[in-house]
């Protein structure tokens, strides 16, 4: 008998990107964790955020890996018709490979049914294409804006490669070497590619068919030819943007080799909702919030663990009425204290937790006899293990740093008589 598949099986025609019918029944979340960029195009400024503007390239706040899940979370309970999970700056992903990375492994973990999705410039995602296929990364999109170095000078600054800085033609060839050979390793891997096209009046204007005919023999599914949009303070600041009328023809003629895209909504990098319904505006203090939560660093880099004790033997105080926690490390001569750091002042509700959390940075975990739901689930979004146990320290410790079951040690959960609990240290929760 076969094994049921116990993981929701991910429905492609979902993406409202990439499938207009659905534009107004599913929506994306775009997660803003990469704020470098490789590139500099001549069109582009990212320092103005505007929350009235809707444009690629520009965010409210800019998130960590471990923050970017979070959000993912608190916008799926309000917004559930969200599907697709994308990122798409406010920078390049692959000038953040970590954050980008990270970012798409915790939210394949948490959220296995959710479609992935990147929209990129080219230049460095080649080595991350094998992983993104591991991770079912089924959609992205690379700017492709010329397939000709010489008005590719015209239109990109300068391209980075490393700490290598290209310029003129020589930057915009190498640019366009690794956007073919991306698209080419991206279909090789079954991935689902949007190439999008910026027309820039009387810079590419007049070179859109030549890429969409380059992209077609690429096997590019989808092209999205989009009008410039005149940035201040940029070379192109000064052009005009081109008409409706204008971006019809030119979609015509490319169209004689590939599906257009006319739906799109040229999204900010913190976009969220459904295309027809935009929620960005109204997530956008979701959005800080989750900006301002502590920074979770990797087990690895945690080389502490928080104990909450009274005399230094055992574990026997509520995390509530801890006023001071032992900081605790092992050494090759065993388990070493290392110092005792005072607790934040109690009251201020969740803000408590938040500055425990901070506190605890470089903690993996934190033992204590008891402890609250609220508490427990901020620490643990900030990284550190609330590990509720009676008994010696030392046997907690093992616990933790040798990766054993802590089930042994757990503290005996009492109901308080009267129904409520002050953290009196007894277990109570």
């Amino acid at each position: 008998m076969p094994t049921p598949n116990l993981i929701p099986a991910k429905d492609f025609a979902k993406h409202p990107c990439f499938n207009a019918k659905v534009k107004g029944q599913f929506g994306r979340v775009h997660l803003p964790v990469a704020p470098k960029c490789n590139i500099k195009c001549n069109y582009c400024n990212r320092k103005y955020d505007c929350v009235n503007e809707s444009r690629p390239g520009v965010t409210s706040s800019i998130l960590s890996p471990d923050q970017a899940l979070t959000y993912m979370e608190k916008v799926l309970e309000k917004e559930p018709r969200i599907t697709v999970a994308g990122i798409a700056g406010p920078g390049d992903p692959f000038a953040n490979p970590e954050e980008t990375m990270g970012t798409l492994r915790a939210i394949r973990k948490r959220f296995p049914e959710m479609i992935l999705c990147l929209a990129s410039n080219g230049m460095a995602i080649g080595p991350y294409i094998p992983e993104l296929a591991e991770l079912e990364v089924s959609h992205v999109t690379i700017t492709v804006n010329t397939v000709d170095p010489e008005v590719g000078a015209e239109i990109y600054s300068w391209v980075s490669d490393g700490n290598v800085l290209y310029r003129g033609i020589q930057g915009a060839d190498l640019l366009l070497a690794r956007q073919l050979a991306a698209i080419r390793s991206l279909k090789a891997h079954g991935i689902t590619v949007k190439v999008n096209t910026i027309v820039v009046p009387g810079i590419n204007d007049d070179q859109v068919e030549a890429v969409a005919a380059t992209m077609q023999e690429l096997g590019v599914d989808l092209l999205n030819c989009m009008a410039l949009f005149p940035n201040v303070d940029t070379t192109f600041g000064d052009l005009p943007q081109p008409s409706k009328e204008e971006m019809a023809v030119i979609r015509a003629k490319a169209e004689k080799y590939l599906p257009q895209m006319r739906h799109c909504t040229r999204c900010r990098a913190d976009a969220v909702g459904l295309l027809d319904e935009d929620r960005t505006d109204e997530f956008r203090g979701c959005l800080s919030a989750c900006a301002t939560l502590p920074k979770v660093a990797p087990a690895t880099e945690r080389p502490y663990v928080a104990v909450a004790t009274m005399e230094g033997v055992l574990v026997n105080q509520h995390l509530g009425e801890a006023e001071r926690f032992q900081i605790w490390q092992k050494g090759a001569e065993g388990f070493q204290m290392v110092e005792e750091r005072a607790t934040p002042e109690t009251g201020g509700g969740i803000r408590r937790w938040l500055r425990m959390g901070k506190l605890l940075g470089d903690c993996r975990a934190v033992l204590v006899s008891g402890i609250g739901d609220k508490p427990r689930e901020i620490l643990a979004k900030t990284g550190v293990k609330p590990v509720e146990m009676n008994g010696f320290i030392e046997a907690g410790l093992t616990a933790v740093f040798e990766g054993k079951k802590v089930e042994q040690l757990k503290a005996r959960k009492v109901k308080c008589a009267g129904g409520g609990c002050s953290g009196g240290g007894g277990g109570c929760v």
